[in-house]
């Protein structure tokens, strides 16, 4: 009998096939995308950031469509009723966000990064934190930072010198972080070289265009060495993070219990010995949450190891702090290049101070023109401008087959810019938000914090340092902070893409930001647990 041994593929073939096997999925399930390179997919659409490809990809292919990250494939939705479906109906189709399988501890154990049942336990621990009670508990730490804040810009007006404005609402920001979630003064105003705020900058600098990520793309079964790989600014910021966190716990543990704060940080320590959270008690926090989170009427665990703990206290300051931060400098920007909104906004403010000796959480619901100047701020310039869930099993959704494994990307600056729903789309119009206006809206195309149980837990404490930052700012603008002037006004913000810093020239009277250069905001996957 004659043994024949089957022929072996040859190598060159081998590798062409695993080059591009991965990229027939979408074009199986009908979503229409560009088409792919070998290996890469179609990364190299992206090379100057996300926001104008994404604004092309939607306009050539349609408001479902994909592309590849490599050899994932991604089907963009940019319809607001298919996103109700995703995002709130189906919800449970969609729990979880994409796995980023190269992030270490402590991200790895953030809110951001768990899923399924275990991001079910820690968010309903969390949620208590930024309820309307916690919230008008820590409007007086607000108040402390933003009095520092309003010195030092004052100082800064009338000195009449350039100055960075993005670092000072930086620093501020990480003073009220401090001090409203883990009872601690950062002092970073007064400090602006603070470690805190330096290690939490390095947290931004990650880009997809290194030589090492392409191979990691090209073979994402390697990934797992990725962690094991030595990244000195990786391994200082975490080390930083931890160190600083950890000696916070000890110091708690070390207070009696009469003494220690009721804050973000002493109600994740709590859970520690926390045996069980009754029926009752889960349904109000999974209300807090939002309408349409499951809940289960049964007792269930409300425990957190250590290891969570630290990973949300990472999480809360480095996420807590770039997005604020960077809101507050573009919604200052935003009223310098608007004098009449800019003075409007004063009228309130003073309108608001005739009648109010000191803002509090309930009489600053008064300011209905700041709320509707910081929205229209989120919606040109929103912290989280593209999401992410996984696709967890085969199934359709308004017509369209979505692939298990895919991901799923919900465009929220593209559906802030659709001029559909928003005309001229590029002006600042804070009258977009009128209680009317806001009415007469598709709720899902304005999505600055995501939408769902799966929407940003801190907004509540977000829009509050907001609002308290602009209320506190805005004597500032009107006594020489911001200039106006008759020539021309170049004027450099912080822009979603790091690939460039966008340069604004007007040729006629515009609000003058006297030092408008600001940090740049590096491009990176801003996702919204």
């Amino acid at each position: 009998m004659v043994a024949y041994r089957r022929a072996a593929v040859p190598r060159p073939l081998a590798m062409r096939r695993y080059s591009i096997y991965p990229y027939s999925v979408l074009e199986r399930c009908g979503v229409r995308h560009p088409k792919p390179m070998p290996f890469f997919g179609n990364l190299m659409l992206f090379r100057q950031g996300f926001l104008d490809p994404l604004k092309d990809l939607i306009n050539t292919y349609g408001r479902v469509c994909g592309y590849y990250l490599g050899r994932k494939p991604v089907i963009v939705v940019a319809d607001p009723d298919m996103l109700r479906q995703v995002m709130v109906k189906d919800f449970n189709m969609f729990p979880n966000r994409m796995v980023m399988r190269f992030s270490s501890k402590p991200m790895s154990d953030c809110l951001l990064m768990l899923t399924d049942d275990q991001w079910k336990r820690v968010r309903s621990i969390l949620t208590p934190s930024f309820s309307a009670a916690k919230m008008k508990e820590m409007v007086p730490l607000i108040k402390t930072c933003t009095e520092t804040l309003l010195t030092n810009l004052e100082g800064h007006a009338e000195s009449g010198q350039t100055f960075d404005i993005h670092k000072c609402f930086g620093c501020f920001t990480m003073d009220v972080i401090g001090s409203v979630a883990f009872g601690m003064q950062v002092d970073s105003q007064n400090d602006p070289n603070d470690p805190f705020v330096h290690h939490a900058q390095k947290f931004f600098s990650f880009s997809f265009f290194r030589p090492i990520v392409f191979v990691f793309i090209m073979f994402p079964f390697l990934i797992p060495v990725l962690r094991f790989l030595p990244n000195k600014n990786r391994d200082d910021m975490n080390t930083f993070f931890i160190s600083c966190i950890q000696k916070m716990i000890q110091q708690r543990d070390e207070l009696p219990p009469e003494q220690r704060r009721r804050d973000f940080l002493q109600l994740m320590l709590d859970s520690r010995t926390s045996k069980e959270l009754s029926g009752s008690t889960a349904q109000e926090s999974a209300q807090e949450s939002t309408a349409h989170a499951p809940t289960q009427g049964a007792a269930q665990k409300r425990v957190m190891t250590e290891d969570e703990i630290v990973g949300q206290a990472f999480i809360f300051l480095l996420a807590g702090y770039e997005t604020t931060s960077s809101t507050l400098a573009f919604t200052c920007y935003l009223l310098a290049t608007h004098p009449e909104c800019q003075q409007e906004l004063q009228r309130e403010v003073d309108h608001f101070f005739s009648r109010h000796d000191t803002p509090d959480y309930n009489n600053v619901q008064e300011l209905k023109y700041m709320d509707m100047v910081v929205s229209e701020t989120l919606r040109m310039y929103p912290p989280g401008f593209r999401y992410a869930r996984t696709v967890e099993e085969d199934c359709m959704v308004s017509g369209q087959v979505l692939p298990k494994g895919a991901t799923l990307e919900i465009p929220a600056a593209f559906l802030h810019y659709d001029p559909e729903h928003w005309p001229e789309p590029h002006k600042f119009i804070p009258e977009r938000f009128t209680a009317e206006a806001k009415a007469s809206r598709h709720p899902f195309v304005y999505i600055p914090f995501g939408a769902g149980p799966r929407s940003c837990v801190g907004m509540r404490l977000a829009l509050t340092g907001d609002e308290d930052g602009t209320d506190s700012y805005s004597p500032a603008l009107y006594c020489g902070g911001l200039q106006r002037d008759q020539g021309a006004t170049g004027v450099k913000v912080p822009k979603h893409s790091g690939a460039e810093e966008r340069h604004l020239g007007q040729n006629h009277q515009k609000g003058h930001i006297t030092q408008a250069h600001t940090e740049m905001t590096p491009e990176r996957h801003r996702t919204v647990s």
